[in-house]
Order: C-alpha cells, then sequence, then structure tokens
C-alpha cells in the first residue's frame, strides 16, 4: 500500500503553479497510460484556466483548495472545497476563480 499527502502535495504544486508561465501544475498521483483510472492533482493560478478540451473518458473533479468554474457551452458549475463537480460529457472549460487546487479523477475504460 502506498500513502501520499494530497494537503502537502497540494501546497508544493500551487507554489510550481504560481512560478509557471501557464499558471498551471499537475501531478499524476495515481494511475498513468497502463491504468484505467488516473488521478492528477491540478493546481491553477488565479484567473487561469485549462482551456476547452473534450472529456477524455468519465470524470469528476473534487475541489480541494480556492473556487473554480466548469463551464460547458452555456452552463457553469462553481466548486469550492469539498465539492464534487461531474464533469460533462462535452467540450468543457476549468477557471480558477481564485488560486485554487482540484483532484481530477478519469476513468479511461478498460485499457489493453
Amino acid at each position: 500500500m502506498n500513502k501520499l499527502s494530497l494537503t502537502a502535495l497540494a501546497s508544493q504544486q500551487l507554489d510550481l503553479a504560481r512560478a509557471a508561465s501557464s499558471g498551471r501544475s499537475a501531478h499524476t498521483v495515481y494511475g498513468g497510460h497502463e491504468h484505467s483510472l488516473r488521478q492528477t492533482l491540478i493546481a491553477i493560478d488565479a484567473g487561469q484556466r485549462l482551456g476547452e478540451h473534450e472529456n477524455p473518458g468519465e470524470a469528476t473533479v473534487h475541489v480541494l483548495r480556492g473556487r473554480v468554474r466548469l463551464s460547458a457551452g452555456d452552463d457553469s458549475w462553481d466548486g469550492s472545497p469539498g465539492d464534487l463537480l461531474i464533469v460533462p460529457d462535452a467540450r468543457h472549460d476549468l477557471e480558477a476563480v481564485e488560486p485554487s487546487v482540484v483532484l481530477l479523477t478519469v476513468s479511461l475504460g478498460r485499457q489493453g
């Protein structure tokens, strides 16, 4: 069994995001290309966004710090710490309303 502190990792990634020209930083905490489940901690500085993109599979965004806005077309959902946002099966965007850290969980289905 492996254990890691999302709290410590969130602080580290937020520092990296603030220093990055993109205003973002990410670290995969579980999974990867060889797994069907992937969890990625994403830090985004205030006012930055991931930019509109396709949904790679079933996905959720768990807000750990800050406030974010998930948008798809004319719909949007605000999230704050403790909120779990279900990512729609449509092109969408994630914006940090304030410096934020989220845990993105994606299920890509069975690989192989």
